[in-house]
């Protein structure tokens, strides 16, 4: 029963993101609505992580089942994709290595500023 009333307040709150995006004429995904109102709602202590731990870590767990139906679909549009697939790689092993590269030098800087206020 437990994971019942979880899932329910995790779908509420996904609702309430569909609803924003349904509201607000800004090319947001639903889902990134419900994700700020779900962080919104752990950090400001409205929501306490014991509410929906248990249901979000079965998910979690079963999040790679969820991507099957997508993998399907691209097999299903393979002919049409298959004329953007090396764009398409090289621009993602591009990207990949400059989010890399800047996530690691904005780390090192984070680094650096607080060993700087340590000292």
């Amino acid at each position: 029963m437990n994971y019942i009333l979880e899932l329910l307040v995790i779908l509420s709150i996904s609702f309430i993101g569909e609803i924003l995006h349904f509201l607000i004429p800004l090319p947001v995904p639903a889902s990134i609505y419900g994700l700020v109102i779900m962080f919104a709602a752990l950090t400001s202590g409205l929501l306490k992580l014991e509410k929906v731990q248990k249901t979000a870590r079965f998910l979690i767990d079963i999040m790679a089942i969820m991507f099957i139906p997508a993998a399907v679909g691209l097999m299903e549009q393979w002919s049409s994709l298959r004329t953007f697939l090396l764009p398409a790689a090289v621009i993602t092993v591009l990207v990949t290595i400059i989010v890399l590269a800047v996530t690691g030098r904005v780390t090192q800087w984070v680094i650096r500023k607080e060993e700087e206020q340590k000292k």
